[in-house]
C-alpha cells in the first residue's frame, strides 16, 4: 500500500521530543529553585523567633531586677535609719520598735540580695544567649543572601536555556499539525518519552503485544497511531537480518468459523460410528437365529432315531 503520511513527520516528532524532555527538566529545575531555600529560610526564621522571644523575656527580667533593687535600697534605708535612730532612745518601748525595725528590715535585705543576685546571673547568662542569637542570625542572613544571589543566577542561566528551547520547539513543531503537537507535548510530560517503537508486535514503551492487525497498521505508517494501552506515538522498528518477526495474525490464530466446521466434521464421525454399530447389532442377531435353527434340527434327528 502506497504511503499517504510523510515520514519527515516521525522524525520531526523524533526531535520535538529531545526538546520537550530537555525543556519540562529546565521548567522543573526552575520551580525547584526557590524550594532550595526553604531550609534556610525556615531555619532563620526559627531563630529570629526565639530571639524576639528571648529579648521580651530579657526586658521582663530585666525590669524585675531594677525592682528588686528598688526594694533593696528602701531596705538598706529603713536599716540604717533604726541603727541611727538607736543614738537618741529614750524609752524601752522606743528601743524593742527600732531593734524590730532594724531587724525586719535587716532579714528583707538578705532576702534581696539574694534572689538580686540570682536574677542579676540570670540576667547575665540570657544577654549571653541574645549576643550569640544575634550572631548566628547575621551568618545565616549572609549565607542566605549568598545562597539566593547564587540560585537567581542559576535561574537566569535556565531561562535562557529554556528560551531557546522554546524557540526550537516552535521551529520543529510548525511542520506538525497543532493537534498532534498538544497530544504529543501532554504524553512527554507524563512519560517523558512521546514517541516509542514497536517490535514483533510490541509496544516499545508499555510493553504490551498490540493487535496483530494494528501493529501491521503501524508498520504501513500511513497515518500517525497511539498505542491503546500508554497513549505513546508508535513508530515500527524493522527486525535485524537473522532475526524472524514473532507477533500473532489473523491466519495463524484461524478464526470461529473454523471452531465450527471441526464442530460439524465430529458430528459426522458421531453418525458413521451410530451406524456401524447398528449393522453390527443386526449381524449379532442374525447370527443368534442361525444358531436356534441348528439346535432344533439336531432335536429332530434325535427323536427319528
Amino acid at each position: 500500500m502506497e504511503k499517504t503520511l510523510d515520514t519527515k513527520v516521525f522524525d520531526n516528532l523524533e526531535k520535538l521530543q529531545v526538546v520537550l524532555s530537555a525543556k519540562y527538566q529546565i521548567q522543573a529545575k526552575i520551580e525547584d529553585v526557590p524550594k532550595q531555600l526553604e531550609t534556610q529560610e525556615e531555619l532563620l526564621a526559627r531563630l529570629k523567633k526565639e530571639y524576639i522571644e528571648k529579648n521580651s523575656k530579657y526586658e521582663a527580667l530585666k525590669e524585675k531586677v531594677d525592682g528588686l533593687k528598688d526594694e533593696l535600697e528602701e531596705a538598706v534605708k529603713l536599716r540604717e535609719e533604726g541603727e541611727k535612730g538607736m543614738d537618741n532612745i529614750s524609752t524601752h518601748r522606743e528601743y524593742e520598735a527600732l531593734e524590730k525595725q532594724i531587724s525586719e528590715a535587716s532579714d528583707k535585705e538578705g532576702n534581696l540580695r539574694k534572689e538580686l543576685d540570682k536574677e542579676e546571673k540570670n540576667l547575665a547568662e540570657l544577654d549571653e544567649a541574645i549576643k550569640a542569637d544575634e550572631s548566628v542570625i547575621k551568618s545565616q542572613e549572609k549565607d542566605l543572601n549568598e545562597a539566593r544571589a547564587s540560585l537567581d543566577k542559576e535561574a537566569g542561566s535556565l531561562k535562557k536555556e529554556l528560551a531557546s528551547l522554546e524557540k526550537k520547539e516552535a521551529n520543529i513543531s510548525a511542520n506538525i499539525d497543532p493537534e498532534i503537537t498538544y497530544k504529543f507535548q501532554r504524553i512527554i510530560q507524563r512519560n517523558n518519552e512521546g514517541i516509542v517503537y514497536v517490535k514483533n508486535g510490541v509496544c516499545g514503551g508499555c510493553h504490551m503485544i498490540l493487535p496483530a492487525q494494528f501493529a501491521l497498521e503501524v508498520r504501513e505508517e500511513n497515518e500517525i497511531l497511539f498505542c491503546p494501552y500508554c497513549s505513546r506515538i508508535l513508530r515500527w522498528q524493522e527486525t535485524k537480518e537473522g532475526e524472524e518477526e514473532d507477533y500473532f495474525t489473523i491466519d495463524t490464530a484461524g478464526s470461529l468459523s473454523d471452531l465450527d466446521d471441526d464442530a460439524d466434521s465430529y458430528d459426522d464421525d458421531d453418525d458413521d460410528i451410530s451406524d456401524n454399530d447398528d449393522e453390527i447389532k443386526d449381524d449379532e442377531m442374525l447370527d443368534d437365529e442361525d444358531e436356534d435353527e441348528a439346535e432344533d434340527s439336531d432335536e429332530e434327528e434325535e427323536s427319528e432315531e
